[in-house]
């Protein structure tokens, strides 16, 4: 049995397979998801898992360089934001229009869907390197 902190055989195999610059996304349960992405689907119900919850189990094993989220999340769900600047207090963080973030789902290793059931709680994580 895996002993890391992220024992979700797909979470793991995407977080593994992935390189500098390359993208995996975790989000909401309403983000829509195009049919090239894979979707790894967590969600069970209503705010199961929570989108933090899942976002500090990724960050247990995914090097970070840059970090995308949606423009409209800093005035429509200004306590999710909240907690994701306390988790990349020195990493860069753009804000892109909600239209975009859709579309850059595209370019992901991977969507992960979360059980969270409040407005823009979606995040693009970009690969660092370790060395």
């Amino acid at each position: 049995m895996k002993k890391s902190l992220v024992i979700n055989s797909d979470i793991s195999r995407v977080i593994a397979q992935m390189g500098h610059f390359d993208k995996l996304s975790i989000g909401d349960a309403g983000m829509p998801v195009p049919m090239n992405t894979e979707k790894i689907d967590l969600a069970v119900s209503n705010g199961v898992p929570s989108f933090i919850d899942v976002l500090d189990n990724v960050l247990e094993e995914l090097a970070v360089q840059r970090i995308f989220l949606a423009e409209e999340i800093q005035t429509e769900n200004p306590k999710i934001l909240q907690e994701i600047k306390e988790r990349f207090i020195d990493t860069p963080i753009v804000f892109i229009p909600h239209s975009e973030m859709k579309q850059e789902l595209s370019n992901c290793h991977a969507f992960i869907r979360t059980g969270e059931m409040t407005p823009y709680a979606n995040i693009l994580l970009e690969s660092g390197v370790v060395f």
